[in-house]
């Protein structure tokens, strides 16, 4: 092959544009343009040759293009057409679209010098139009993203395992994108705020530790028991928060009829002992008034027994205890009881109890003398509630509160914030299970959809000076992770912190881990709460006995805030589900 055909070669290679489509009956021939150089408009671009023909060549194909008249055939005319007329039309768009070519236009007459405030007023107004278009477009994607999130739940009963994890994939790509979205409009958004600030310290004024003004002027009583008297408790309503504050009323109602409480069996009631520091209620009584059962049962030699069993609920039935747990209590644990159960009051119902005094309690139970007596269930009790809620609680006593967790799950609570959370967070106790149909029975419902939440959420974080929230919560993974997406304040994301499973190479839990009580679930709700308890600011879930139990421990603890409060306090959710 001679020199010309390999360079012809290498021009067919290298110049693909210099090849042309010859359309023939409907068939597209590539053929190269030097088989057909009157049909080539345009010379190469890098051509390199003599400046006269390159002109001349030039010339004669700009008059055939613009050639209307020629003879060529409409398709040619309709393809000038088509490359002409959206120029034209970008070019008019562009010319009454810009702003400095109308000010050209406007000023034609009258020249004027506008100074160079003006201009950076005119700078600023179109960079704040700016912003607040792409905050536009971005609430639209958000909408988007947030429509197609949830879409991508996959139906668990038509999905194989590739197509679990595509799906586990790409709803963890929607959440990073969602999340990118909120801290870009809160980037903008912050530019349209009053008193904006980006920096990492927020304003702290809103929140503050609250005094304890009632410690000099408590209403107390004294606790003295008769040391061979006793009071037998039963709390069998909802889970351990209930059972701790039935508990708490058992002690009220002990201290009242000067009898020694009998700390529930774990046959029957929750391990106690494993979250309570029994001890810790004696010492700061100072003096001997709780015992455990075991002991009881010693003082007894080992045969308990109920003297009276005096109920102060009737409906739905005395002493608001069913057959099963007296079957327990009679063969699991032994205990013989005298006589039947008997209400004093024969219309107090727990559904809906009435106010009782502290002498109308000590009137009907002080009216016998006998040695062990068994009151039922108080949880749904009302006597003096304003003795029962105060900070430190009803009874005279040389601590912040009498019950509280174990000194194990306190050290556990205080290396866990050590290591994860520092001194300043937000605690967010966020009840999900079981809770949208017990929310929207009540008038208005506490179930709020998660977007409302994190708004919530958001504003207390700009209140305060945490930058990391820690998590209690029983909600779904998909939940927790829509809401860590949209918690975006100034621009940043605030992580959402729980409590990761057991690690050896972690040491906060190492105290749990050698005393058995490692996985424990009461002992970790316990945990959660302490933690909680400890925050510098905590959010609640309204109608929620785990939440009233830590904002007990705060009162008494004296860790309370101005901004605690309930996750949207004061908000109705903006929707409701019908009812069955």
């Amino acid at each position: 092959m001679g020199r010309d055909e390999e360079e012809e070669d290498d021009r067919e290679t290298l110049i693909p544009q210099n090849h042309i489509h010859i359309e023939e009956e409907g068939a597209s021939i590539l053929t190269p343009t030097s088989l057909s150089p009157r049909r080539r408009p345009f010379s190469s671009t890098f051509h390199i040759g003599n400046d006269s023909t390159t002109t001349t060549t030039t010339a004669a194909a700009a008059r055939q293009f613009f050639d209307f008249s020629n003879s060529n055939s409409n398709s040619n005319n309709k393809k000038r057409l088509l490359i002409f007329v959206p120029i034209i039309l970008f070019l008019v768009f562009y010319i009454f679209t810009t702003d400095n070519i109308r000010n050209i236009f406007s000023s034609a007459n009258l020249p004027t010098f506008s100074s160079s405030t003006s201009s950076s007023n005119s700078n600023n107004a179109r960079i704040r139009e700016s912003e607040l278009q792409a905050l536009y477009l971005l609430r639209q994607q958000q909408l988007s993203l947030l429509t197609l999130w949830n879409r991508t739940t996959p139906n668990n009963t038509n999905t194989n395992t590739n197509a679990s994890l595509f799906f586990a994939d790409l709803r963890s790509s929607i959440l990073r994108q969602i999340s990118l979205n909120k801290e870009t409009q809160q980037l903008l958004f912050s530019a349209h705020r009053p008193n904006a600030n980006l920096s990492d310290d927020t304003s702290t004024a809103g929140c503050t530790r609250k005094p304890d003004l009632t410690l000099s002027h408590r209403t107390t009583i004294q606790w003295n028991p008769n040391p061979n008297k006793f009071l037998f408790p039963i709390c069998l309503s909802g889970q351990m928060s209930n059972h701790l504050i039935c508990l708490e009323k058992h002690m009220f109602f002990a201290a009242l009829l000067n009898r020694v409480l009998v700390i529930p069996s774990p046959k029957l009631d929750y391990q106690y002992n494993k979250v309570l520091d029994i001890d810790h209620i004696n010492t700061c009584v100072q003096k001997k008034v709780a015992i455990t059962f075991d002991d009881f049962a010693l003082i007894q030699n080992n045969r308990p027994h109920i003297d009276k069993f005096m109920c102060y609920f009737a409906l739905p039935q005395p002493c608001y205890v069913d057959e099963e747990h007296l079957k327990k209590l009679k063969h699991d644990l032994g205990v013989s009881i005298g006589g039947k159960l008997e209400p004093l009051w024969k219309n107090e119902d727990v559904k809906k109890p009435t106010q009782k005094t502290v002498q109308q309690v000590q009137a009907k139970f002080s009216s016998t003398n006998d040695d062990v007596i068994a009151i039922g269930d108080v949880f749904y009790a009302d006597v003096e509630k304003h003795w029962v809620m105060q900070p430190h609680g009803p009874l005279a006593h040389n601590c912040s509160t009498l019950i509280e967790p174990s000194r194990l799950i306190m050290l556990t609570a205080q290396r866990f914030i050590q290591t994860f959370l520092g001194r300043n967070f937000i605690a967010l106790h966020f009840r999900r299970h079981g809770f949208l149909k017990f929310c929207n029975a009540k008038k208005p419902s506490c179930f709020f959809p998660i977007p409302q939440v994190a708004d919530c959420i958001a504003r207390i974080v700009e209140k305060s000076s945490a930058q990391v929230i820690y998590l209690s919560t029983d909600a779904a993974e998909s939940e927790t992770d829509l809401l860590q997406s949209l918690i975006v304040v100034n621009g940043k994301s605030i992580p959402l912190v729980k409590r990761p499973p057991r690690n050896g190479a972690e040491k906060w839990d190492a105290l749990l881990y050698r005393h058995g009580l490692e996985g424990d679930s009461q002992v970790e709700a316990m945990l959660d709460k302490t933690i909680c308890a400890m925050s510098s600011v905590f959010v609640g879930s309204s109608g929620s006995t785990f939440t009233e139990d830590i904002l007990r421990l705060r009162k008494d603890w004296g860790s309370a805030s101005s901004c605690d409060e309930y996750m949207c306090q004061g908000e109705n959710p903006n929707f409701i589900a019908d009812d069955e």
